[in-house]
Parts: structure tokens; sequence; C-alpha cells
């Protein structure tokens, strides 16, 4: 964000990020002022939220409102944050997966479904709490560059919140994504390139255009804590406890770094037991950086061009991909990799199964999650959550030449009995 938010971000109420004290850097540990700030100005590494909590109960929280803000005392965001137009995503179901565990072999299978959220996807959850940070820092444009469903969250937020907003896509996106965003603001810009080419685009805004807030650049930090939520809630909706293992997808990796970070917090503050668990990350081939670094046991992720469906996945340098490899490693998880063809088959089987259509993410997660139980990388005999990030409406396109009428016939009954459906 420009010197002009930097300035004016002196002025914001006191507990504006509520039991949030500070930027620290995850790589030298150096804290800065909270502010709009995300690269450590002495090591340029990625800076976070860090907090000093209090007490926090699991009778305050199961006090709160069925949305994100049960949790605002773990978030970056001020303690009347309800109060404010805002899209209220969150504490989305989590269901007992027992048809799909069947079919894979997993004794005891859960789905946490993100795609009930406002806009269908994860993305409400980190855009709600960049939201915040920006009417905090008084920012005059709320924007984003985005694969996709980051894109629809921050246009319908700032419809929400009556902020201007603009967000950037790349131009191939799925036509679905594209319209999701349409409708809620004029301000859609698809860039030619890929959705590198975008943020570095984004990037360059930020530094030369007062008063932006991109949710996802100058503002992520707080932007990040939002997935905390999607750990919280996953312990709660389990008893106040932690699964044994679970299945993330990754893009940027930020996803799976914030869930773990969530059941650190849980753990440190007395909320869940603590106890070990299995991260485990997923990735479409065409897009499969992180993957490939942990197969290989390198820790420098070399960056690739994207060539994949699962477009949601599609970056190609992911900025917390170096940490998605520490947690894998560190959990003795691991991170794989599926073809598309695969990614279509996870779609389809989870739709099958358990009557939730995913996007292509969420058919890359499934897909990887059967491939673990093939090599016997994850405990089939263990606890497991599957996180479905999205809505299968915003990909259509990608099993659209998979799926089909068994038959088309004329409307009488010996033509139906001539199917064999009877």
């Amino acid at each position: 964000m420009s010197a002009a938010v930097v300035e004016k971000a002196s002025t914001t109420r006191e507990g504006a990020f509520g039991n949030a004290v500070a930027l620290s850097c995850r790589e030298c540990g150096h804290r800065v002022d909270l502010g709009p700030f995300y690269a450590c100005p002495e090591c340029f590494g990625p800076l976070e939220i860090a907090y000093e909590f209090g007490e926090v109960t699991r009778e305050q929280i199961e006090a709160g409102p069925a949305n994100i803000w049960r949790y605002k005392a773990l978030l970056p965001v001020p303690s009347d944050i309800e109060q404010s137009p805002n899209m209220e995503p969150g504490f989305t179901r989590l269901l007992k997966a027992d048809n799909l565990g069947a079919e894979l072999g997993i004794a005891d299978l859960w789905v946490k479904d993100d795609s009930t959220n406002p806009t269908n996807s994860f993305k409400d959850r980190v855009v709600a709490c960049a939201l915040s940070a920006a009417r905090e820092l008084h920012a005059k444009v709320f924007a984003c560059p985005s694969t996709g469903n980051l894109a629809n969250a921050v246009a319908a937020a700032g419809a929400r919140a009556g902020i201007k907003t603009v967000v950037f896509i790349p131009s191939n996106l799925e036509q679905p994504k594209q319209v999701n965003s349409a409708v809620f603001t004029d301000s859609l810009v698809a860039v030619d390139g890929n959705y590198d080419d975008v943020n570095k685009l984004a990037s360059e805004i930020a530094g030369e255009e007062d008063g932006w807030a991109f949710v996802n650049v100058n503002v992520r930090p707080y932007y990040a804590e939002g997935s905390k939520t999607l750990g919280y809630e996953i312990a709660e909706q389990l008893g106040w406890r932690l699964p044994d293992q679970i299945v993330i997808p990754v893009a940027s990796g930020s996803q799976l770094t914030k869930v773990h970070k969530a059941f650190q917090e849980l753990i440190a503050l007395g909320l869940v037991e603590d106890k070990p668990y299995r991260v485990f990350g997923a990735q479409a081939e065409g897009c499969s950086p992180v993957s490939v670094a942990y197969k290989a046991g390198v820790d420098a992720i070399r960056p690739v061009k994207p060539d994949t469906i699962a477009k949601s996945l599609a970056i190609g340098n992911p900025a917390d991909g170096i940490y998605v490899l520490d947690i894998c490693r560190g959990t003795g998880g691991a991170v794989e990799d599926v073809t598309d063809d695969q990614v279509r088959e996870g779609i389809v089987l989870l739709a099958r199964t358990e009557g939730i259509f995913t996007e292509t993410a969420g058919g890359t997660t499934v897909a990887v999650l059967k491939k673990l139980v093939e090599t016997g990388q994850l405990d089939a005999s263990l606890e497991t959550v599957v996180i479905n990030t999205g809505h299968g409406l915003k990909t259509l396109d990608a099993v659209s030449g998979s799926v089909a009428p068994a038959a088309t016939i004329a409307p009488t009954y010996a033509a139906f009995a001539a199917t064999g459906l009877a």
C-alpha cells in the first residue's frame, strides 16, 4: 500500500486489529508495527500476524455467531467486526463421508465442505479478514489478482461493504468464474498471461497507486489469517479435537500453512489436546512445483508454467511453498500430485459417493487422497479430513465432456425398459 495509506494507518482506532500486536517475519523474527506491510525490512522475508491472546475459552467461542467471527479473538479484526457489513462466511458443514471412505478403504473420513460459503468457495473467509484490514487502513479501493474464486469473493464483499473493487484475472479463466465476478463489479480486468503475470502486475499497481488494498499483496498478512478459521472449525466440529490426518489443496500454500497454524494455536491455548497429526498437500500435475520439490527431497521450489484444468491451483511460483514442505515433512505427511484425468475422476467420485459437486481444486484433493491411500503414504485406519474448497458449478467445463445422460429415449415405458435401468 502506498505512503498515503501508511500515513492514514496511524489514525486507526484502538483495538482495530483485535489481539494482534505486530507483524513478525517468518524468516528472521524481526517485528514491525501493524500496518499495510508484507515484507520484512531487514531480510525481505514474509510477514505474518503476531498476537497476545490472553484467555480464550471454548464457551466464549461457542457463544459467538455461526460464522468465522466466533473466532474473532484469534483473528486480526476488531471486537465489533460483526457490526460492519460483510458476507458472514464460515462455519460450513463437516460431513461424515462414509460412502467415499468405503470406496477408498478409509475407516473414518470427513469432508470439510467450503462450497457453501456465500460465493461458494473458502476465499470468502480470507477476503472477510482482508476487508476488515482495508477498512481500518482507510483504503479507497479493494482489489486482487486472482485465479477465479478470490475475484468472486472480493467483488461480492466489496459490493456488500460499499467500497470500490477492481479485480484482475488471467484472460483464459473459466467462463463461470469470470461471470461470477463481473456480476458484482464493473471493474473486472482480464490480463493476457497466467496468474504469476497477473500477480506481478498487481504488485506494480500497489506500488504506484495511492489507497489500494490488494488483499493478497499489501494486506496479505491479514488476508492469510482467514484460512485459520478452517482449522478452528474442523477442531470444534470434531468435538474440540484434532484429526489424525488432513489433506489440503496447495496453490500458494497459504491455506495449508494457516490450518497448521490454527491447530498449533488451539493446542497452545489449551482448547484442544496436544497430539500428533499429519498434513498432506495436494497439487495437479500440470502445476506441481511443491510436490516435485517434496519428491526430490529438496527445499527450493522451482517455478513452473501452469498447464492444468485446476486453474484455481495454477500458481507456478507459490509464495508459501517452502513452508508447505516444512509442515508436511515435519508432521510425517507428504505432498502429492495427480493428472487432469484423475482430477476429473475425483470430481465425479465425490459427487457420486457423497452428493458434493466440487470444482477442480476439490477434484485434485480427492484424487490425491485416493493416490495417497493406494501408495501407502496415508494410513487408511486413521481419522482423516479432506477439504473441499469450492463448488463445481464454477468449473463445469472440466467434466462436461465426461458426464452425460445415460440414454435419450422416447416417452414410453417400452423405451425406458430397453435401457436396462429398471
